[in-house]
């Protein structure tokens, strides 16, 4: 007799008193406490409704298959059948779940993407907004009392701001006074010059030719990568760099660490200056406008004043030795010289037989004449009192990437696609070209040392020539490859008494070269 529940011999046959049927007695047991009633008649069913049978032990039949070597076979191939059937549902399963967690992985990714994203413009925001609060004045009241002609994003005000023939802006002029204390700054140092001496600090020749890379710092962005303008404070041992990334570093190298990040430029930053006294930074980027940034108490930098005269890429940045002007140069045709504490411009030239615009300009040591580079390779100097054009080099092609005085205050330094050329100051002539690269390969940057002793020159590598007289030959004494991979230095600057050299390439990264110790380290 077979169960009413599974039809299969029972193994603890039970029975109904109610219905008389045959179950095995796990399944009914479980039915009546799952459902309360027989599984076949539906009639209400306890366990006290079943009564257990008693059966001597049999063994099972052997199935009708299983009788011949066929039956055997059929059955063996049955459950071959179904196993494999069940490994390909299992493989199937196995590739679903594998494409579902691929999915939920790169959603996952996406997501942390966006979250980044939108993390970094949160920042860049309160940056901005930040940087707002503190441009923006305390009072009109305030502003009115300190009877300040400038706003603190460094324009005018609207109600003062006067306009001559053609919209032009009126300035108010170098006044007599500034002209005076140029004029003093200059005699002062005109007579320590006289009596110049190289100090015995700066480097030898033989530790230049000794010189190599000593360190490489990750300063900028890898989205964008590109340091394209550099200066060194001398006394706090400081370098900044300007990048393509649109920020300005402030990079501490006896330390190693970068003190501060000023962002707040929409375009590449082209040109930074320190000031050599007190807690002043100044940069330009191709967005138009300088920028004068203030070190607070805590270390960090705000920024003083946004100056927008000008009306196209500002390409350079040059402070004067007074340490209290400075003047700009951009591709707009002009050069404006600012008083450094208001932010005031005080006068912006234009040359009318010219419409060029500036790509690099510098002050002469003494601080009276202003050397500017143009756009189509002509190189002009400046009667800084008069603002007058009192000189121009032609020779050079393509624009003028860069312009360096020589601290004797006779030799310039000019460079540009087709290399460098040195000009004497005294006799206004061109007595030494310098054609280092192939015709393809510009001279992004030359420098003299805060000595006078050496002069670098940047492009596909960086080389140093020593500085000798208008006769004498002035040799490579050095050549540093440029170890950014990307064939082009764009900046090189010496550190105080030439102790090693600041290079910036288009990666991201500052490079040191300098004499190593035996321990390694940088010799000071």
């Amino acid at each position: 007799m077979n169960c009413s529940i599974s039809g299969e011999v029972p193994e603890q046959p039970v029975v109904s008193k109610k219905s008389g049927l045959l179950y095995e007695k796990r399944l009914i047991e479980r039915h009546i406490s799952d459902f309360g009633k027989c599984p076949i008649t539906g009639e209400p069913l306890t366990l006290d409704d079943i009564v257990p049978i008693t059966t001597g032990k049999i063994v099972k039949p052997r199935p009708l298959q299983a009788a011949s070597i066929p039956g055997m076979l059929g059955m063996f191939q049955n459950e071959w059948d179904g196993l494999m059937l069940s490994n390909f549902a299992l493989e199937q399963q196995l590739h679903t779940a594998r494409q579902e967690l691929s999915h939920a992985l790169y959603q996952h990714d996406a997501a942390c993407r966006v979250i980044a994203r939108l993390k970094k413009e949160r920042d860049e925001a309160r940056s901005l907004l930040a940087q707002a609060d503190r441009q923006i004045p305390m009072s009109a009241s305030a502003v009115v009392t300190a009877n300040a002609p400038v706003m603190s994003n460094g324009k005018r005000a609207a109600e003062d701001e006067e306009f001559g023939p053609g919209g032009k802006r009126i300035r108010p002029g170098i006044s007599a006074s500034i002209i005076a204390e140029l004029t003093d700054c200059n005699a002062a140092l005109s007579q320590q010059r006289k009596k110049r001496q190289i100090p015995p600090t700066v480097a030898t020749i033989d530790a230049l030719e000794r010189y190599t890379q000593i360190s490489s710092h990750p300063l900028h962005k890898t989205s964008k990568p590109g340091i394209v303008s550099l200066d060194i404070h001398f006394e706090k041992d400081i370098i900044a760099t300007g990048g393509l990334d649109t920020n300005a570093v402030l990079f501490d190298r006896s330390s190693g660490q970068i003190l501060s990040t000023l962002s707040g430029h929409a375009k590449k930053v082209t040109s930074l200056k320190f000031v050599a006294r007190g807690d002043l930074f100044l940069t330009a980027s191709a967005d138009k406008t300088v920028r004068l940034w203030q070190e607070s108490d805590d270390g960090n930098h705000n920024c003083r004043h946004i100056l927008k005269d000008h009306t196209a890429e500002v390409q350079a940045i040059t402070v004067h030795a007074t340490n209290n002007y400075f003047v700009t140069a951009s591709l707009d045709g002009t050069w404006c010289f600012y008083e450094l504490s208001s932010g005031l411009c005080l006068s912006q030239v234009v040359d009318a037989s010219d419409s060029n615009g500036y790509t690099s300009a510098a002050f002469h040591p003494d601080g009276l004449i202003l050397g500017t580079g143009t756009s189509e390779a002509v190189v002009k100097i400046w009667d800084v009192k008069s603002q007058a054009n009192v000189a121009r080099f032609d020779g050079h092609v393509g624009a003028v990437t860069s312009i360096s005085f020589s601290e004797n205050g006779y030799f310039l330094a000019t460079a540009a696609h087709d290399g460098v050329k040195l000009w004497d100051l005294r006799k206004l002539r061109n007595f030494r070209t310098f054609a280092p690269y192939d015709s393809d390969t510009p001279t992004n940057s030359v420098e003299f040392d805060s000595s006078g002793s050496y002069l670098a020159i940047a492009g596909s590598d960086i080389r140093v020539y020593q500085v000798a007289n208008v006769k004498s030959e002035w040799n490579c004494i050095k050549t540093f490859p440029d170890l950014s991979g990307t064939g082009k230095a764009t900046c090189a600057k010496f550190g105080p008494d030439a102790k090693y050299m600041a290079v910036g390439s288009m990666d991201r990264n500052l490079r040191i070269f300098g004499l190593p110790s035996e321990d390694g380290s940088l010799e000071s």
